[in-house]
């Protein structure tokens, strides 16, 4: 099949050495067959390891007390959570089936931190009992916490949520005058440990000058008694998926021809950013508000700051894999079917596109001609789609290959999966050295 002059360029994903391994070996395919033949998810927790010790490196590197929180919403792998019962990490849940996984897990109580909007009574119930810090959003559920610590005899460890200035249609948070109100009556049995926020985007300068913010509500909170010495920023910490070249030409010529159906999302996330990961907790801390590091203020006044990135951890620490089952001509391109569901690909269930390349591993070896084309997944919808743009495979996909989607551990696997079709969901598999298991809620004695 001719490529005609409107094929997009490619945008190789950025990717860690283990992947690279794991796709030129012996074991994805023994893994596969292992699987039976549907699509799963590969797993890598020395990667997130990695990019924990990063943060909390980051917070050491600049004295500043901390605790980075595993954003648990962004992958759902029980692999992760054991990687996050160490000193400096812990883990940031907001439903009971999540502190329950958390704590089953290895995580105490004082290292979980509950988020999420009007928190229903058992999940503050539970987290009140295992003595989690508990960012209440409302005043309502601000009384609500203090009535049940006060049924159960303990005392309620909280953080305020503040409504970001820069938000003030944000339905997240208190707004300034109650606030005001919360921080001056706040019920008896309730310890206020600090504050919390969380903003939209990945730029470093708006988190450090709220965060600055926050330092101050500190003191005015310690003026009228409250042990007030912890801001947690949330999360947003950034990811790049591909290289910054290779995305500036994507964008500067990004058209509707490149995608099927002339489906060119109108948004997407900014798969090249800077500075990510570790480096971004680095830029918030040296970022200077009226001449002095947020770092420096930080320890001024005593402060501990929690941060709750989800992606920014899972960045690097797998990939999905879907088996080819067929391929048929369509206008300039192929239609790739594989075995399996876009839900597994979040981004296209948000009406946008998850825009790295697919990989494609084959059976027979290297060599063929290359081909565009779309990959569907394998549901009787018409939008069932896992990648709209027209991608270059170095060979037309045969029925058993396998198509690997790269750095998808970030929301992408499990956000949306469903059982539609009565289909099973992905599994995961956790890869441990040259040795893999399917991931397991809790931890059991498991057979290599």
């Amino acid at each position: 099949m001719d490529l005609i002059d409107t094929l997009s360029p490619p945008l190789p994903a950025l990717e860690r050495a283990w992947a690279h391994r794991l796709r030129d070996s012996e074991i994805l395919w023994e893994i596969a067959r292992g699987i039976g033949g549907g699509p799963f998810h590969v797993v890598h927790p020395a990667s997130f390891a990695e990019n924990l010790d990063g943060m909390i490196a980051a917070l050491a590197a600049e004295r500043v007390s901390g605790t980075v929180y595993y954003g648990k919403k962004a992958n759902k792998a029980a692999a992760w959570l054991r990687e996050c019962a160490r000193p400096g990490a812990g883990v940031d849940v907001a439903s009971v089936p999540e502190l329950v996984h958390a704590l089953g897990n290895g995580l105490r109580g004082e290292a979980i931190g509950v988020t999420g909007a009007a928190k229903p009574d058992g999940l503050l119930w539970l987290a009140l009992r295992h003595g989690c810090l508990i960012a209440v959003d409302a005043a309502d559920e601000l009384e609500r916490v203090a009535r049940l610590a006060t049924e159960l005899g303990v005392t309620a460890e909280v953080l305020l949520r503040v409504r970001p200035p820069s938000a003030p249609h944000s339905r997240f948070g208190f707004a300034p005058d109650a606030l005001t109100v919360a921080v001056r009556e706040c019920p008896g049995p309730v310890v206020l440990r600090g504050f919390s926020f969380h903003l939209d985007g990945y730029d470093p300068v708006p988190r450090a000058e709220l965060a600055a913010f926050l330092i101050d509500l500190c003191r005015d909170a310690r003026a009228l008694g409250h042990p007030a010495s912890k801001i947690s920023v949330g999360g947003g910490i950034a990811v790049s998926y591909v290289d910054q070249g290779d995305w500036e030409r994507f964008e500067s010529g990004r058209n509707d021809g490149w995608f099927h159906s002339g489906r060119n999302p109108a948004k997407t996330y900014p798969y090249h950013q800077t500075p990510t990961g570790a480096a971004m907790v680095t830029a918030i801390l040296r970022h200077e508000i009226a001449g002095k590091p947020l770092a420096d203020r930080l320890r001024a006044a005593g402060i501990e700051l929690l941060l709750e990135p989800g992606r920014a951890l899972v960045d690097g620490a797998g990939f999905s894999v879907f088996p080819v089952l067929g391929c048929k001509p369509a206008e300039d391109h192929l239609i790739t079917t594989v075995a399996g569901l876009s839900m597994s690909l979040s981004e296209q269930w948000k009406g946008s596109e998850f825009l790295p390349d697919p990989v494609l591993v084959r059976q027979d070896g290297p060599g063929g001609t290359p081909v565009r084309t779309i990959v569907a997944g394998s549901s009787c919808m018409e939008y069932d789609v896992l990648t709209w743009r027209a991608v270059e495979l170095p060979a037309r996909p045969k029925t058993g290959d396998l198509l690997v989607y790269p750095n998808t551990a970030g929301y992408q696997m499990d956000k949306n999966e469903s059982g539609f079709h009565q289909l099973p969901l992905p599994p995961k598999v956790v890869l441990d050295g040259d040795h893999w298991h399917v991931d397991t809620d809790y931890p059991i004695q498991e057979i290599r």
